[in-house]
């Protein structure tokens, strides 16, 4: 009997445990919609009127990167209104307050499309709208680019998160475009020459891939963790950075 108590009594902390778990998603969760309703944020597709937020977009992607001690590819405010033009944009805004922003890249006549600059304001930020907003690319370029594999590159865990929800699976840079224009793009990254060095098919990013044509499995094959990737970035920094 007293076994079989004690039995009962681990099985009901592991249950109780869940439980309290899954409140605290909830709770997040609805904490982050509210957060977000309060704020009235609407994430549209690029127009002429942001015009005015490329600057501030370009400081922000920079000042975030530095922050992180990241490598990643410098952007004009050229560049971007240039994005905003060509509607292959979207950004997040707060009652005409810039909050976050995304733009699509396409790749050997629309086969690849890469989703850059993703990057949510500093006073903006923990309330999952990176999430919101990737969301929202990764809709509006599967209309405007439908028979297109999306991939990625990144050395944020937060970005591998996002995309490996969506349905994204890491895979070696061989899967992803070849076209030179694409990798030309990292130069202005801090880590390009360790890209250079391994002839582009590794550096300290993963790769990530979602091709249309396969059916997401559900639940993934290899589901989304953290420790495992994050283990992998270490490693990846101590191969490469090493003195």
């Amino acid at each position: 009997i007293f076994l079989i108590l004690r039995v009962l009594r681990i099985f009901y902390l592991i249950l109780l445990k869940q439980l309290l778990g899954f409140r605290t998603k909830i709770m997040s969760y609805f904490l982050t919609l509210t957060s977000t309703i309060e704020m009235k944020i609407s994430i549209v597709v690029t127009q002429e009127e942001h015009y005015k937020y490329a600057q501030e977009i370009c400081d922000t992607i920079e000042s975030s990167a530095l922050l992180r001690g990241t490598g990643i590819a410098k952007r004009t405010p050229e560049y971007i209104q240039k994005k905003m033009e060509n509607k292959d944009a979207v950004i997040a805004l707060d009652n005409g307050k810039f909050a976050g922003f995304c733009y699509i890249e396409s790749w050997q006549h629309g086969k690849f499309v890469a989703h850059s600059g993703l990057i949510v304001h500093p006073d903006y930020r923990n309330l999952g709208l990176a999430k919101q907003i990737k969301s929202k690319v990764f809709d509006y370029s599967m209309e405007k680019y439908p028979e297109a594999k999306v991939f990625g590159i990144t050395t944020g865990l937060a970005v591998m998160k996002i995309n490996s929800d969506l349905g994204y699976k890491p895979v070696p840079f061989s899967e992803l475009t070849t076209d030179p224009s694409f990798w030309k793009g990292c130069q202005t990254c801090t880590n390009y020459e360790i890209l250079k060095s391994k002839e582009n098919k590794m550096c300290l990013c993963t790769g990530m891939l979602y091709d249309p044509k396969e059916k997401v499995k559900d639940p993934p094959k290899h589901p989304f963790n953290v420790k495992v990737l994050n283990r992998l970035k270490l490693i990846k920094q101590a191969l490469f950075l090493k003195k």
